[in-house]
């Protein structure tokens, strides 16, 4: 277990020696490696395979733009695929295996895929699998799906938590390269709240990886120091681990901290993961630069990586990826890593640059003017080929090759507002857009500035103006000397002629796949990225999409910035769904809210059902009952015999106050409201703009000034959330306030013929509830149980002789065991949902199924309860012509033909001899049951001029589950149709 490719030096404790296993084989590292570091040190550079090719793939970068490199960690329910190796922390007993292989890594069956090449270029998918028709769903997809994705997941349940949190700050630096260390430092001493967020476990950045001493220490010492005073700062926060994935409005950031990666398993009681929203005042981007690579014939081989990757590895993690090494380079940050490696031993090659005016070295031979043309080496690099000024050629032997194309700045988070980067001819590369978030400012490398000493001043500039700007005084920090040197470099993106060279590593993209896109037209950058899947990868073309823009603008015959580049959105780099999920999972996906019954209706035993997020009583089981139907038979029978109580707390419950209360319902709901009585309540249906039916429920006007709206369940959000944009955006010179009730106000339905007597011994003896006094529809403030404040309200949703009787909700528990108390002379029964459902559908009352954002008022036979005396949201666009056809939809019932037959939900309606298809359609069913009270099964369905069409009778058709038999059209109103028993 030698670590045969560790170098003197570097950042790593050596002093703890980490053992950790890859594809099931023992290794050794330290605190401090990466598993790529820790991999390349022990002679390992074979790592993955590509994506549709199944090429061999070794490790390209050093941080979260690597597309190669990418495992599969852990085991069991922990496994987490697709994970970088360059970003993996190293700990002990860590394990590690490649993916996106069928056999070994070595000898991978799927690489047969790369002899199919030319088969299998860009746009093949939109080309085949076409013919014959009857192969896709039989052989190709299957195919597909199998060999879709890279790594696999455990399928068990992650037993890790992951959190949300909040966080505010005057400023918040992305970065902790030498910008962002600089600009902390600055507004840090003037006393601003600072975060300072990186994703790397080590702050400094660049200065990390680099040889290059500053006057008096190393910029990794600075970095070390300047990290250590920021940390003794109260008012900076530093987040190490930490990745800011987007921007979004008014300086809110999100970011991603991980906790618990670097570690076996989070300790007791912490999460793996915090996903952070950050409100900035203001924000410094200091994210640095991504090198780029050039595109060359095989370019893709294991040992083939950036140049300053190598540089990293050499310098901060005591790495070399062979003891043999060249590089090929376009600019001057080329020659620094060989001298970076050379200092540390190791044998260079050659330095192979493509300016004919190339800098010389005494230590190494320099190819000006050279071009690197192709590699061998089947598991690895083994040899490249380099092609001569005079067009002769060479071929020279190394394990590993440094490719430095120039450097990208990572100016992501300044396009997630839409803003497009512009063009910087000085490095060849886009920088920022001069319209990203108003609140974001750009400085280092992310803006284009290359040099560390421009680096630091960009940094500390930026800072000192914002924070002049914003009311702090800031004093000039001392910043170190640092190299200064201006870019030089020739943009040079691939080598001609070259074919099979590769742009996008992880999609196997080459430069003959762009060729190929211009070939078809494909030409706009968003049709190439498409077309090729260039940039598509979970890099999000960090190392690739420079390259294939340069090389479709010289097919074009234009300049890169004619071109164009595409913008990027969030996140910035994978991100685990389980931490935007946060804890809201299982149970706690989200909120659970219980009725004020729940737990007397716990005690009945109670089987609950989700409705929205409460959590209802659906049905009461009682001794005996073996089935749910039996229970709700019961409860149905009951009420219509005696008297039913149900919770119907969910129910939203508004509050509107005001002078102008009734002048705002009349315009919010389609019917009349303006000269609602006192005392008075009154069915309301809402239409939304366009004259759909929204909502329906009532209005109780219990004083000149004072309503309480009730709306259905699933809308009770929605429904405020519309009459508040209403009073405050399009009516707001109206005095009206609106406040949300519902769960401070518990109401019970109180149904059935002897409902009025089990009321009349709960409310207050001074209250009149016969039917001359409180007759249907009323409503009342009243007392109960000696002096209690309640409402009530006379309303039926079953059909029977109702009332609605709402306590405060502290008293909810209270009053339905009081209730329940006093109807047990009665034989009073809770009913749940389940019971409520069906006798609406024997009432014919419309509820969810039938308001299903595609009805209006004339399909549910409610077309002259728009008013057409006044005006109303809706009211105008409900008159539409297609909404008022003359076969429209009506709401009407269904009985079947033959009473042992069911009639389920979901089924369409077809004329006896017509084809059954949707051409032929007459309607369907929107709300099915078994009526106790009738002893058959019965519907509610939205049938073509249903109205006209009683008697008739239509086939019922699901040829999903297979029904096919006769039904009659009735009326809606199965039980009661004259209203007589509500009256009562």
């Amino acid at each position: 277990m030698s670590q045969i490719n560790r170098l003197p030096g570097g950042q790593v404790d050596r002093s703890q020696t980490l053992n950790f296993t890859f594809d099931g084989k023992s290794y050794q590292g330290h605190a401090g490696d990466t598993l790529a570091s820790a991999l390349l040190a022990n002679g390992v550079r074979l790592m993955g395979r590509s994506f549709k090719y199944h090429r061999p793939r070794g490790v390209l970068t050093a941080g979260s733009e690597e597309p190669n490199a990418l495992v599969e960690l852990r085991e069991g329910a922990r496994k987490e695929p697709n994970t970088r190796a360059t970003t993996a922390e190293l700990f002990g007993g860590l394990t590690a295996r490649s993916q996106n292989k069928i056999g070994s890594l070595r000898f991978d069956l799927m690489a047969i895929n790369d002899r199919f090449s030319n088969f299998l270029t860009a746009g093949f998918y939109y080309k085949t699998f076409m013919w014959p028709a009857a192969f896709w769903e039989k052989i190709y997809e299957p195919i597909i799906r199998n060999a879709a994705g890279l790594g696999s997941i455990s399928l068990q349940d992650d037993p890790d938590a992951y959190d949300r949190g909040f966080l505010h700050c005057d400023l918040l630096i992305i970065g902790a390269g030498p910008a962002g260390l600089a600009a902390a430092l600055t507004a840090g001493r003037a006393g601003a709240q600072v975060i300072l967020a990186d994703e790397d476990f080590t702050l400094g950045g660049r200065l990390n990886s680099e040889r290059l001493a500053f006057a008096d220490q190393s910029g990794a010492d600075w970095a070390a120091q300047t990290v250590a005073e920021l940390a003794s700062l109260p008012n900076v926060r530093i987040m190490a681990r930490t990745t800011v994935l987007g921007a979004f409005d008014h300086g809110i950031f999100g970011a991603l901290e991980r906790v618990s990666d670097h570690l076996p398993q989070p300790a007791p009681g912490k999460p793996r993961q915090v996903l952070w929203r950050i409100y900035s005042k203001g924000s410094l981007l200091c994210a640095g630069a991504t090198e780029r690579p050039i595109a060359f014939e095989n370019n893709d081989r294991p040992g083939i990586m950036l140049a300053g990757a190598m540089r990293s590895y050499a310098n901060r993690w005591a790495v070399t990826p062979a003891q043999r090494v060249a590089v090929f380079t376009n600019n001057d940050d080329g020659h620094r890593t060989a001298a970076d490696l050379h200092a540390k031993g190791v044998s260079i090659a050659a330095v192979i640059d493509v300016r004919p005016d190339a800098p010389q070295s005494q230590d190494y031979e320099v190819i000006t003017g050279g071009q690197v043309i192709n590699s061998r080496g089947r598991l690895g690099l083994k040899f490249i080929e380099v092609a001569l000024p005079g067009g002769a050629t060479r071929q020279l032997a190394c394990g590993a090759l440094g490719v430095a194309g120039g450097w990208n700045p990572n100016v992501h988070l300044t396009s997630h507002h839409r803003g497009r980067p512009e063009w910087l001819p000085q490095i060849a590369a886009f920088g920022p857009p001069s319209q990203g978030p108003k609140t974001l400012r750009v400085a280092g490398a992310a803006k284009g500035e290359l040099s560390t000493a421009d680096a630091l001043r960009g940094g500390a500039d930026q800072a000192a103006r914002w924070l002049g700007e914003n009311g702090f005084s800031a004093a000039a920090v001392e910043l170190p000397e640092a190299e200064d040197a201006p870019v030089s470099m020739t943009p040079f993106w691939a080598v001609k002629g070259c074919n099979r060279a590769w742009i996008d590593q992880q999609n196997d993209v080459t430069v003959k796949d762009v060729k190929l896109a211009h070939q078809e037209n494909f030409v706009s950058v968003e049709h190439l990225k498409r077309y090729t899947t260039l940039g598509m990868a979970t890099d999000q073309g960090k190392t690739s999409n420079m390259g294939g823009l340069a090389i479709m603008a010289e097919l074009t015959g234009k300049a890169i910035p004619e071109v164009g580049t595409t913008i990027f959105r969030p996140p910035y780099t994978p991100t685990a769904i389980g931490a935007f999920a946060g804890r809201d999972r299982g149970t706690d996906f989200r909120p659970i809210r219980k009725t004020p019954s729940h737990a007397w209706a716990e005690e009945q035993g109670a089987v609950f059902v989700e409705v929205g997020l409460w959590l209802r009583a659906q049905w009461f089981a009682k001794a005996g009952e073996t089935h749910w139907r039996q229970s709700v038979d019961r409860e149905v029978r009951a009420t219509r015999e005696s008297v039913g109580i149900c919770d119907v707390t969910t129910l939203g419950k508004i509050d509107v106050q005001g002078t102008d209360a009734a002048t705002f319902l009349n315009k919010i709901y389609c019917n009349g409201f303006a000269k609602l009585a006192i005392g008075k309540t009154r069915y309301g249906l809402m239409l939304r703009e366009d004259g759909i039916a929204m909502d329906d429920g009532t209005a109780a006007r219990l004083a000149e000034d004072h309503f309480v709206v009730t709306t259905t369940t699933a809308n009770a959000v929605s429904v405020f959330r519309h009459m508040e944009f209403a009073r405050q955006c399009l009516w707001p010179d109206l005095d009206v306030q609106l406040i949300s009730t519902t769960e401070a106000w518990a109401q019970y339905a109180v149904a059935g013929p002897k409902a009025r007597r089990l009321l009349q011994k709960v409310v207050d003896p001074e209250f009149d509830l016969s039917n001359e006094a409180f007759p249907f529809m009323a409503c009342a403030n009243v007392t109960v149980c000696d002096g209690l404040r309640a409402r009530l309200f006379r309303i039926s949703f079953s059909g029977e002789l109702a009332y609605e009787l709402a306590v405060p909700t502290r008293y909810a528990d209270a009053m339905i065991r009081r209730l329940m108390q006093a109807g047990e002379e009665f034989d009073a029964v809770p009913y749940g949902t389940e019971a409520l459902g069906v006798m609406r559908i024997e009432k014919g009352h419309a509820a969810g199924n039938e308001l299903n954002g595609t009805t209006t008022a004339l399909n549910l036979g409610m077309g002259r309860m728009v008013s057409k005396a006044k005006d109303s949201i809706g009211s105008t666009l409900s008159e539409r012509s297609g909404l008022n056809q003359t076969d429209a939809l009506k709401l009407v019932g269904l009985r079947p033909v033959n009473p042992a037959n069911p009639v389920p939900a979901g089924s369409h309606l077809m004329a006896k001899g017509d084809p059954v298809d949707a051409a032929h359609s007459q309607g369907y069913v929107t709300s099915a049951c078994f009526s106790p009270n009738l002893g058959h099964s019965i519907a509610l369905a939205y049938v073509k001029s249903g109205d006209s069409r009683m008697g008739e009778i239509l086939r019922l058709v699901s040829p999903l589950t297979g029904f096919d038999h006769e039904v009659e059209v009735v009326s809606a109103h199965f039980i009661d149709p004259k209203g007589e028993r509500l009256r009562a």
